[in-house]
């Protein structure tokens, strides 16, 4: 049963599931502050600019046996929903979308090529197994001969 769990756990559609999660989570609070700390003050400007009352739409919020009917809080919460999923969209599904229709087509985006340092690293290993050197994978190690181990003949392919 528990390795079950594991399994399960472990798989990598899951992991990434619960990463994506946490991450949303962060990323809502992220636009949640930006649209109290920049959108609100700014449609207040606005509303005052449109209006000409320098107390905005104060009072203005529709009462019914002396319940607020707070419509202000909704239009902040469907701006946040809004920023979070087009943010989402333009920096998560979209960018995956394109790679995934790369993927079909074969267009798959070129290996990097190997580093300057993997490049000289390479020529150098060439040139001391040209020059019948061996190369530290074939070499026997001063633990080998302590321990007595035999180097094991090569594997047949």
């Amino acid at each position: 049963m528990l390795k079950g769990f594991k399994d399960f756990i472990m798989r990598g559609n899951v992991v990434d599931l619960a990463v994506g999660v946490v991450i949303g989570a962060a990323f809502t609070g992220v636009v949640t502050q930006l649209t109290k700390s920049f959108l609100e003050p700014l449609v207040r400007v606005l509303i005052v600019l449109i209006t000409g009352n320098p107390k905005g739409l104060e009072g203005s919020t529709p009462t019914f046996r002396g319940i607020p009917f707070d419509w202000v809080a909704f239009v902040n919460a469907a701006i946040t929903f809004l920023l979070t999923a087009a943010a989402l969209y333009f920096l998560v599904v979209y960018p995956m979308n394109r790679l995934a229709e790369r993927r079909k087509r074969g267009e798959e985006p070129p290996p990097a090529a190997p580093s300057e340092e993997v490049k000289l690293l390479t020529e150098i290993r060439d040139a001391l197994v040209a020059a019948g050197h061996t190369t530290p994978g074939q070499q026997r190690g001063a633990l080998d001969d302590v321990l007595g181990r035999s180097p094991e003949p090569p594997a047949a392919r």
